[in-house]
């Protein structure tokens, strides 16, 4: 049944039931929000529209490409993302990545369902003239948990495909039209930079967004009929509702003349748009909240298999909820860099051991796991190592580590580097110590 939930068993042959149009539009649909708007807004004014434009574009086709690939195993597999990680960093080496990864996917719901609340009360402010921010949270906390509770399959075939993505559509081509009638955008476009932020930088913010999704990808390509229309719509759809959103909410502040703090910018969006397609937006917002509630709740299956997962779905939501009451969403742009950081280094050793050292996944064999069996190991120390080693270097030429006396190398962005050099390290290391991989030959 469509509207089930699954947990991390193999999804069937007969549940396997979504192709390219289904994740190009799922993936559209989640590369399309509020927080994508917001997320754009943060390579200006440091950067000019042109320099913005530029890393937008290059940043999302290296994002979107490394979130096509890093959906592929579990499409082959039908297993989810954090469950096809036990294959190479072993059982309980999956652990460390499934912690961090409820860490993040909880912080984005409730980002999101802050950035919901504050939509939707700016709206009923100008609507009805009611300040009622914690009423708003319930209600999209209440939408989210049931998107969560009727499963992924029913979500991408029943709303997504039918509606959600039709509306979606429709508003970005009303909002976008809408700026360019009423601003001089040929002006903006001459508008200079004020500087602050290099352009490898604000390639690292963009390829961000997509990389966050990375960890969660495989929750839905595992049920894909087949491999390579899975990748292809995954691709597509998030490529082109990413550049457009970015370059959208770049281009809003800058007419807009306003701050990124986002209470400020869903004003400048009502303001320019009207509360109607503001609201209307929020329609589409719920979908980012859904999959991160979703995702969170599978990934804590990777650790508690038994666990209900409607009763997780409910429990993070409540939990989400409640932080949301309180939350300060001002240090944004250092959460998405964080979150590249640690993911991109994280998939490099996946695409190693996938693409590179093995040739075949099996299915049962990742979700049937013994550890007392001689062949099975707990942890892969070869593939953390990689992974650690991938961490440093993305932090290292980003600059972190100059406190400790490590200058950074010269900018060229972070992401692309530190995946590569996961890549090769775990290579080396994987052929080195062949023993030592989390599942024998």
């Amino acid at each position: 049944m469509e509207g089930t939930t699954v947990g991390i068993e193999p999804v069937r042959q007969s549940e396997r039931r979504l192709g390219f149009w289904s994740y190009a539009v799922l993936w559209g649909d989640l590369g399309v929000g509020l927080l994508v708007l917001l997320a754009g807004s943060l390579l200006v004014p440091a950067l000019g529209l042109p320099h913005a434009l530029g890393a937008i574009v290059l940043g999302s086709l290296i994002g979107v490409a490394l979130l096509a690939l890093a959906g592929v195993p579990s499409s082959t597999t039908g297993v989810p993302t954090m469950v096809v990680l036990r294959r190479v960093l072993g059982l309980h080496g999956s652990y460390a990545p499934t912690a961090i990864n409820v860490v993040q996917l909880l912080g984005w719901t409730i980002f999101e369902l802050v950035i919901m609340g504050y939509a939707a009360n700016a709206a009923s402010k100008q609507l009805l003239g009611w300040d009622a921010y914690w009423f708003w949270l319930s209600v999209f906390t209440a939408i989210v948990v049931g998107l969560g509770v009727w499963g992924p399959l029913a979500v991408v075939r029943r709303f997504l495909g039918r509606f959600a993505v039709w509306i979606m559509l429709a508003t970005t081509i009303y909002i976008t039209g809408i700026l360019f009638l009423r601003h001089d955008v040929a002006a903006i476009w001459q508008r200079p930079g004020q500087g602050g932020m290099g352009f490898w930088t604000a390639v690292d913010i963009v390829i961000a967004m997509p990389i966050s999704w990375m960890p969660l990808v495989g929750d839905y390509s595992r049920f894909a009929r087949r491999v390579a229309p899975a990748a292809w719509g995954t691709a597509l759809g998030y490529l082109v509702s990413n550049v457009w959103f970015y370059g959208l909410g770049a281009l809003i502040l800058l007419a807009a003349n306003v701050t990124q703090e986002p209470k400020g910018f869903v004003e400048a969006i009502m303001l320019l748009a009207g509360p109607l397609a503001l609201l209307i937006l929020l329609v589409d917002e719920a979908d980012e909240a859904w999959a991160d509630l979703y995702s969170c709740a599978v990934s804590i299956q990777n650790i508690r298999p038994a666990a209900d997962q409607r009763l997780l779905i409910v429990g993070l939501g409540a939990l989400a909820f409640i932080v949301a009451l309180v939350i300060d969403i001002t240090r944004y742009e250092h959460f998405l860099l964080l979150i590249g950081s640690v993911f991109v280094p994280l998939f490099g050793v996946l695409a190693s051991d996938f693409f590179v050292v093995r040739s075949r996944y099996d299915a049962r064999e990742i979700v049937q796991l013994d550890i007392t069996r001689e062949r099975v190991l707990a942890v892969s120390w070869a593939a953390l190592g990689a992974w650690i080693i991938g961490v440093l270097s993305y932090h290292w030429i980003a600059g972190s580590l100059a406190r400790f006396g490590l200058p950074a190398p010269p900018a060229i962005g972070a992401s692309i580097p530190s995946f590569l050099v996961a890549v090769v390290v775990y290579a080396a290391l994987a052929r080195a110590t062949r023993r030592q991989l989390a599942y024998g030959e």
